[in-house]
């Protein structure tokens, strides 16, 4: 077949579905229902890194209710961890021995654990499960766009048109792995482009491509490849976003030992060069551990699910230590999911079945380092169809991470997800004073913290309508101090009573009509 014939016959694979270096572009239906509706632009210099788990991570064996360790170990004798071994986080919750690195974040404050995270009426199949996840869809609806992708699509209306641009010259989302994420969907194209693998990466920055077969077949393969290439609009700035910078730290393990950290390194990098892109994707997969989870002899702290987990671990840890190198550790904000947790009770053979709620990390140097919501409750005597409940909507996470890295107003948060879902302050509340369109109250303090009694909130008042509020580690209001009204302009000092309150960390707010300003408040016995 001559070449002009093969791309003649193969027109509707490159405009629909091309592949540069394993960069496909595809195409969804529109739902007008679905559609974000967003101001302007809203100028930031953040990024949100989203780390897919894919099978089904067993978060039991992830993040251990060791206030509860006789239920859990009787539900799990053939897989459970050694208490001794459990790596404690607080007095009540612990962390996998593969997970070292990821405790020290947690007490370096630049990791946080969110508690039973899932949805109402779950699904366990892999793929429709995976779908609710990256849409932020119901589990009785099918939305074909992803809650990144309506996101982006409502700050740059019209994309891919007029892309890129001189005011948006880079991409605007990017997914590094072998599965392109339905994370960043928009309504009619994906918002991104998607980087088959690490290597490929790599290649686009030398110029080179993906071997193909040394068959007639093959060589067209790569004659296309070649021409997808250079028609595609955002590699030379992404080739000069690598060529400013270079990682600088020394914990990466070697090329292709752990496939998250030779993304994450992708990541720190093209950062750290100024790219403009708001959202990366970064993939995990082998978590479908049904059987073999562990070893049948040895150990229950190795295996394949200790292995997975120490490189969940290892890879963020290297992935922060470069960021805080290359100086733009304040700018990016990560969180990992998967598309379902595990059964309570373990299986036969050494695994575990398809579950419903499961924890997920939010980590970053703005991470807020707490264990957000209590431990599931697990029954005395687990059945093989008990599953852990759910605590906190994933959705939840997904808005409180919007509005405070992305500052995206509660009323366009209603219209990407359908409706409210309850606040959980999964980022650390003074990085508002660091974005540009957030207003903080001036003169914000609380003393005494920690506090077992009586604490006072200071603040300055401009005369508007004030309203003070205590909230939990799920974001449910606890305490209102001041239920908007008037105090009158200027210093303020108004009592903060905690009587009654369990021992924890608290996030006390303050708003004053556009502008709102939070403390974290620690309560003691």
């Amino acid at each position: 077949m001559k070449r002009r014939k093969f791309l003649q016959t193969t027109g509707a694979t490159v405009t629909g579905a091309a592949m540069l270096h394993g960069f496909p572009i595809g195409a969804y239906g529109y739902t007008p229902e679905l559609a974000a509706l967003t101001n302007a632009t809203a100028a930031t210099d953040k990024v949100l890194v989203i780390v897919q788990l894919q099978g089904g991570n067993d978060g039991l064996n992830m993040i251990i209710p060791v206030d509860q360790y006789a239920a859990l170990a009787a539900a799990r004798p053939n897989i459970m961890l050694p208490q001794n071994q459990v790596l404690p986080l607080t007095a009540a919750t612990g962390i996998h021995p593969a997970m070292a690195t990821a405790q020290q974040l947690y007490k370096n404050g630049q990791l946080g654990v969110v508690q039973s995270v899932g949805y109402p009426t779950p699904n366990f199949s892999h793929f429709r499960a995976t779908d609710i996840w990256t849409s932020g869809s119901s589990s009785d609806v099918v939305w074909t766009t992803g809650w990144g992708g309506r996101y982006l699509d409502g700050e740059f209306p019209g994309f891919p048109t007029g892309y890129p641009s001189a005011q948006n010259p880079d991409p605007l989302a990017i997914s590094i792995g072998s599965v392109v994420s339905n994370c960043v969907q928009g309504p009619t194209v994906n918002m991104g482009m998607a980087i088959a693998s690490t290597s490929s990466f790599y290649q686009l920055l030398s110029g080179g491509t993906d071997a193909a077969p040394a068959t007639q077949a093959g060589h067209e393969l790569a004659f296309i490849r070649q021409v997808v290439s250079q028609t595609q609009v955002y590699t030379t700035t992404i080739q000069a976003a690598a060529a400013k910078s270079k990682n600088l730290s020394p914990l990466y393990p070697a090329a292709g030992q752990n496939a998250l950290a030779d993304q994450l390194k992708i990541v720190a990098q093209l950062v750290a060069g100024g790219l403009s892109t708001r959202i990366y994707v970064c993939q995990l997969g082998g978590f479908d551990l049904h059987s073999n989870q562990v070893p049948t002899t040895g150990s229950t702290t190795t295996g394949a699910h200790a292995t997975l987990l120490g490189k969940i671990a290892d890879g963020i840890n290297a992935f922060q230590d470069d960021l805080r190198r290359l100086g733009v550790q304040d700018r990016v904000i990560g969180m990992t999911f998967s598309e379902f947790g595990r059964r309570i009770k373990a299986n036969s053979g050494y695994g575990t079945d398809h579950g419903a709620a499961a924890p997920l990390l939010v980590f970053g140097s703005q991470a807020n380092p707490l264990v957000h919501g209590p431990n599931p409750t697990l029954p005395a005597n687990a059945g093989v169809n008990d599953n852990v409940a759910m605590q906190i909507d994933f959705r939840s996470v997904y808005t409180s991470i919007l509005k405070d890295w992305f500052q995206v107003p509660q009323t366009t948060l209603n219209q990407l997800f359908g409706q409210h879902f309850p606040y959980v302050p999964v980022i650390k509340q003074t990085a508002l004073a660091t974005v540009a369109s957030a207003t903080p109250v001036p003169g914000f303090t609380l003393y005494p913290n920690p506090v077992a009694d009586q604490a006072t909130a200071l603040f300055e008042s401009q005369g508007g309508v004030v309203e003070l509020v205590l909230l939990d580690g799920l974001g449910r209001e606890v305490r209102r101090l001041v239920d908007g009204r008037v105090l009158g302009q200027g210093p303020q000092r108004v009592p903060l009573s905690v009587r009654g309150l369990s021992p924890g960390a608290y996030h006390c707010v303050v708003q004053e009509g556009e502008r709102s300003s939070s403390l974290v408040l620690v309560v003691t016995d």
